[in-house]
């Protein structure tokens, strides 16, 4: 499947316009990612795209969230590599992040909620005028966005990239996607 026929999958899936938002934040930052590390861009993207394409259903189950949406896209055809990412990049299943992308998603998750989050607390709702240094202050705030959880973003460190400019990639990343976003 290309990347509109799974974004309209995903459309019809999720009831949420917050979650739609996060799973294209989610996949500009891969986007963002692969650039950086001269990766297929196109199927970064697609895995943040379709990363908690089983959110709505598993919401309430924890321990099935990611398995429920690999195995559903297993059945539409998706690449293994990709389904493979969906699955670990919920901790709770305890597998290895093998592959760059894998880590990336793992780390990529968290980062979109963090970065939004500064987003709202600003006046003007909007990414445009925050900036590495803003982000990086709010990361140390434990109780700010307390949902976006440091730890999962500090596994950047697993790809070779410090905090800083992981943060950099990402947020320059959904900048890119603002208007979309609504931000």
């Amino acid at each position: 499947m290309d990347r509109e026929e799974l974004y309209q999958v995903i459309v019809e899936r999720t009831p949420s316009r917050n979650l739609i938002n996060h799973m294209l934040a989610v996949e500009a930052i891969m986007r963002g990612l692969a650039v950086h590390f001269h990766e297929d861009v196109e199927k970064w993207g697609l895995t943040g795209l379709v990363h908690d394409i089983d959110y709505a259903e598993t919401k309430d189950k924890p321990n099935m969230h990611s398995i429920v949406g690999s195995e559903q896209l297993h059945l539409m055809g998706v690449s293994e590599d990709i389904c493979y990412a969906v699955r670990v990049h919920n901790s709770l299943h305890g597998l290895p992040r093998k592959s760059m992308m894998d880590k990336a998603l793992y780390a990529a998750d968290p980062l979109s909620g963090l970065i939004v989050a500064c987003a709202l607390i600003r006046p003007e709702k909007k990414l445009a005028p925050l900036d590495t240094d803003f982000v990086m202050v709010r990361f140390k705030e434990k109780r700010f966005a307390a949902g976006a959880n440091r730890d999962q973003m500090l596994a950047c460190q697993e790809m070779g990239l410090d905090l800083y400019r992981f943060v950099a990639i990402g947020l320059s990343s959904m900048k890119e996607i603002a208007a979309e976003i609504g931000l």
